[in-house]
C-alpha cells in the first residue's frame, strides 16, 4: 500500500451522549513502559503532539500506567502543549497495583471514586476529565454506589462523561440505569472477540460506543513476538498466549494471518486494525506504540479497504478456537468480564 500523508481521520460519535472522538485512538499506556521501557516524559509528549498532528484526538491513558502516575504526568505535559478543547482525555480508576504488577485488587467506594478522580486531575494538570472509567469491577461494590458517585462528578464538572472497562452485560445495565454510560472499553481484536456475543449487542442496544483496547493483541500482529524473543522488562514474557508452546501454535496464525496482509498490500497491524476500523459504527480502536514509524503505519490502517467477504475472511483466518492461552494474565483473570459482579444495592 502506497503511503498517503494525506489521510483523514473521521470524527465520530462515541455513543449516543454527545462526546465526539477521532475515529482511531491512541493508548498512552505503553509510554510509561508494560511492553518496554518507560519513555522519558520529553519523547513521549514527542510522540502524543504527532499523533495530534496527524488527527488523532482521543487519548487514553490511566492512573496505574506507570509507577507514581508516570504515565498521567506525561500526558498532562502534552496537553500542555496542544488544544486542550480538541483533545478527547479518558483516564481510569479503581485498580491497585503492586510495585512488580504481580499483585492486584480493585476498589469502587465513592469515597476511592472522589479520590483517585481528584489525584488524576492533579497529576494531568487539567479542569475536568472528558471520559472517565471504572478500570475493572469491585465485586464487593454495588455498581449502584460507584455510578453514584460518578454522577455527582458529572455533575461537578470535574467529568464529561462515565465509562466501563471490562465490565459484564449486567454491570453495564445496573449502571446505565444510574447514568447513562457513554463507552465501555473492552479488549477487543482478532484473536480476543468474545465480546461479539454479548456486549457489542447489548452496547449497541444502549447507544453506548465500543473503544477497542489491545486491538493488535498486545502487539502479537505487530509480529515482533513472533520474530524477535520479547525484551527482558515486558510483562508479556508471562502472558498466557506468549509463554512456551502457547507461543509456537500462535506462531502459526501469525503466518497465515501475514499472507493475507501481503495480499491486501498492506502490513498485520494494518491489517488488523482495518478490521476493527470494518467492524461497524462505534468501535474506536486505541493502538498505542512508541515509534512514530508504527504511529504512521497505524495511521494508514485507515486507508485499507475491505469488503464484507474480505473481513470475514480474515476472521475466519484466526479462528478464535485456534488461539492458544487465556487472554489475561493470571493476577488479572478474576476480574475478567464475564466473571466480575456486583452486589446488588441494599
Amino acid at each position: 500500500m502506497e503511503h498517503n500523508p494525506q489521510i483523514q481521520i473521521p470524527r465520530l460519535k462515541l455513543g449516543t451522549q454527545g462526546l465526539e472522538v477521532s475515529g482511531l485512538g491512541f493508548g498512552c499506556g505503553g509510554l510509561s513502559g508494560i511492553l518496554n521501557a518507560p519513555l522519558s516524559h520529553e519523547a513521549g509528549c514527542s510522540i502524543l503532539k504527532e499523533a495530534f498532528n496527524k488527527g488523532i484526538t482521543f487519548f487514553d491513558t490511566a492512573n496505574v500506567y506507570g509507577h507514581g502516575g508516570h504515565n498521567e504526568i506525561m500526558v498532562g505535559k502534552a496537553l500542555k502543549q496542544l488544544p486542550r478543547e480538541q483533545v478527547q482525555l479518558a483516564t481510569k480508576f479503581g485498580c491497585i497495583f503492586s510495585e512488580d504488577y504481580l499483585e492486584f485488587q480493585v476498589k469502587g467506594t465513592p469515597e476511592y471514586v472522589r479520590q483517585c478522580c481528584e489525584e488524576s486531575l492533579k497529576r494531568l494538570d487539567v479542569d475536568y476529565i472528558d471520559l472517565y472509567y471504572q478500570h475493572r469491577t469491585d465485586t464487593s461494590v454495588p455498581i449502584e454506589q460507584t455510578m453514584g458517585e460518578l454522577k455527582k462528578l458529572v455533575e461537578e464538572g470535574k467529568i464529561r462523561y462515565i465509562g466501563l472497562s471490562e465490565a459484564s452485560v449486567d454491570i453495564i445495565k445496573r449502571a446505565h440505569a444510574v447514568h447513562p454510560i457513554t463507552a465501555v472499553q473492552m479488549e477487543y481484536s482478532l484473536w480476543t472477540r468474545e465480546i461479539e456475543e454479548d456486549v457489542i449487542p447489548l452496547c449497541r442496544e444502549l447507544g453506548i460506543g465500543i473503544v477497542a483496547y489491545s486491538p493488535l493483541g498486545h502487539g502479537f500482529f505487530g509480529g515482533k513476538a513472533v520474530t524477535e524473543s520479547l525484551p527482558a522488562e515486558s510483562l508479556m514474557g508471562s502472558h498466557p498466549r506468549f509463554s512456551g508452546e502457547n507461543l509456537e501454535k500462535n506462531k502459526a496464525l501469525y503466518s497465515r494471518f501475514a499472507n493475507l496482509a501481503a495480499k491486501h498490500s498492506c502490513t498485520p497491524p494494518q491489517l488488523a486494525l482495518s478490521w476493527l476500523l470494518h467492524q461497524g459504527d462505534g468501535v474506536v480502536p486505541i493502538p498505542g506504540t512508541t515509534k512514530i514509524k508504527n504511529l504512521n503505519g497505524n495511521v494508514q490502517s485507515l486507508a485499507v479497504k475491505l469488503t464484507p467477504e474480505d473481513v470475514k475472511e480474515i476472521a475466519d483466518a484466526i479462528p478464535v478456537s485456534e488461539v492458544c492461552g487465556e487472554r489475561e494474565h493470571e493476577v488479572m483473570s478474576k476480574y475478567e468480564y464475564r466473571l466480575a459482579n456486583t452486589p446488588l444495592k441494599q
